[in-house]
């Protein structure tokens, strides 16, 4: 600090903060030797509060408004100096300007996938992320737990901690609701609500309010959600024996549409011979149905076959006879998770239809000597 600085800091008696940027929640008034001359005047804008430390203890708090320094508007000061009939010379203190507006687009997000249990896909993996905000409102309390004498404290030094918060009570919230994955989209809203209240307090221990906590996005891992699509247009299909019959007949009538000599005519034969072996198809179907004989007996269908797990690894397919065998041997239980195509999930043998009748068959265990 040079001697120009020094005199500078002496004539200055005007005390506030403009803030021109977006991030900083807290800044340390600057003055040489921390001096402040009797009767200077004190500029707190809106969304901001000035908190005066002196030797180390916090002082007086000013809220937004236009202040001239005596020792009628620093009671708290004045006692800690022992100004009992006021003063004229400056005194030292330091100034902390608090911005209190309310900081958005704070963002929070799972690092590693969360563990869960769903009804309907079984053990799954889901990431989350979203969007918060806050704003100061005990400048006191917020210096003294986080900021220290930092001099120019941002956002970027506390959103970690925030954050880490966030997450960890969000992983909590979302495995105790028990809501389906399927159906989680439609509670973003209740979850973020429901986190607000949660983790509310735990902001308040810092001086912080949480104002808005936003659920964006839950997302399966990629090799489900793909797993998932194709399930979907498999729904949106529907009976793929019709679906291509309609798109047989389409293109005959296209081709009928559109005469061209005798490419056309060679498609439309084409499709006509593809049209009758559908309709052949479809009779022949039709006299199985009604028990006629139509060129010899349909194929043998195959076995069912199961797969089981076996300490968290999935073997087989089995058929019924090996898994009788299994059941005899004790490696099949009622309790084994079990599953085959078609079923939702994987599910207790005991509690399978096909499988039930083969733990009838083993005999109890032997009565103690």
């Amino acid at each position: 600090m040079g001697l120009f600085d020094k005199i500078k800091g002496e004539f200055i008696d005007i005390i506030e903060w403009t803030d021109d940027s977006s991030d900083t929640i807290v800044y340390r008034f600057e003055r040489y030797g921390n001096e402040i001359k009797n009767g200077a005047k004190l500029t707190v804008r809106e969304s901001q509060a000035a908190v005066f430390i002196n030797e180390g203890k916090l002082a007086d708090v000013f809220q937004p408004g236009m202040y001239e320094l005596t020792t009628a508007n620093l009671p708290i000061l004045s006692t800690l100096k022992g100004w009992a009939h006021g003063f004229n010379s400056p005194f030292k203190a330091e100034v902390y300007f608090v911005n209190t507006k309310r900081f958005t687009d704070l963002k929070w997000g799972t690092q590693n996938p969360i563990m869960l249990r769903d009804a309907e896909f079984g053990p799954i993996r889901l990431r989350a992320f979203g969007s918060y905000s806050i704003r100061v409102t005990d400048p006191s309390l917020f210096l003294k737990e986080v900021v220290g004498t930092d001099g120019d404290f941002t956002t970027d030094e506390v959103v970690g901690q925030l954050r880490n918060i966030v997450v960890s009570r969000f992983t909590d919230a979302l495995g105790e609701s028990k809501i389906p994955a399927l159906d989680l989209a439609a509670n973003y809203d209740e979850l973020g609500k429901f986190m607000e209240g949660k983790i509310g307090g735990e902001f308040g221990e810092y001086g912080l309010e949480l104002v808005k906590l936003l659920v964006e996005n839950i997302s399966l891992p990629p090799a489900v959600e793909e797993a998932l699509d194709k399930r979907s247009s498999m729904g949106i299909l529907g009976n793929l024996n019709q679906y291509s019959q309609f798109q047989a007949a389409n293109a005959m009538e296209a081709a009928a549409n559109n005469p061209s000599g005798t490419a056309s005519g060679g498609i439309g034969m084409g499709m006509g011979f593809a049209m009758a072996n559908q309709m052949g198809q479809a009779m022949n179907q039709q006299q199985m149905n009604q028990g006629a004989p139509a060129g010899g007996p349909p194929p043998v269908p195959p076995g069912v076959q199961y797969y089981v797990a076996v300490n968290g690894q999935q073997t087989g397919p089995f058929d019924l006879s090996v898994l009788a065998q299994k059941a005899a041997s004790g490696e099949l239980t009622r309790e084994s998770l079990v599953w085959k195509n078609g079923m939702a999930a994987w599910t207790a043998a005991g509690s399978v239809g096909d499988l039930s009748s083969l733990f009838g068959q083993v005999p109890p265990p032997l009565p103690p000597q």
